[in-house]
């Protein structure tokens, strides 16, 4: 991977929705060229996916919380959790960590009664959940945004 490859990755991690002509235009290159290096990081893997951002709150979901959940620490278990949370609309992030807790969640929802109700009916009763802990997100103070490309 060179320079312009990471070039094209920083300005489609900005902007998804360039066209080839304008891609091309802010990394240097004619469109052609361009189209073939974004072609092959797509094939390579390197660019996974395009998709929009969607603002929590204009779809109901303006209430999210991170959820820390210890589940017992056996393959089976592991396993079990992590194949329901697949499976979660409101578990819109999933991560299995090093140390405790064992695994971190971020759940949007409507608002309090919302997460009252899938604490109590899906939360705790994923398989081997032992802990959960929740942090309510008071305000987001940086959204995602792409992974460094230097």
């Amino acid at each position: 991977m060179d320079a312009i490859d990471r070039s094209i990755l920083r300005e489609l991690q900005a902007d998804g929705r360039l066209t080839n002509q304008e891609l091309a235009q802010r990394v240097g290159l004619t469109p052609s060229p361009c189209l073939r290096r974004v072609r092959q990081l797509e094939d390579d893997g390197v660019i996974q996916t395009y998709r929009a951002v969607v603002d929590p709150t204009a779809v109901g979901r303006g209430f999210e919380v991170f959820a820390s959940v210890e589940v017992h620490r056996d393959r089976a278990s592991v396993a079990s959790f992590e194949a329901e949370v697949q499976s979660i609309p409101d578990v819109v992030e999933a991560y299995r960590l090093y140390g405790a807790p064992g695994c971190l969640l971020r759940i949007a929802v409507a608002d309090s009664d919302a997460y009252e109700r899938f604490w109590t009916d899906k939360l705790i009763a994923l398989p081997g959940v032992s802990d959960v802990n929740s942090q309510m997100i008071m305000k987001r103070i940086k959204a995602p945004q792409g992974v460094p490309v230097d």
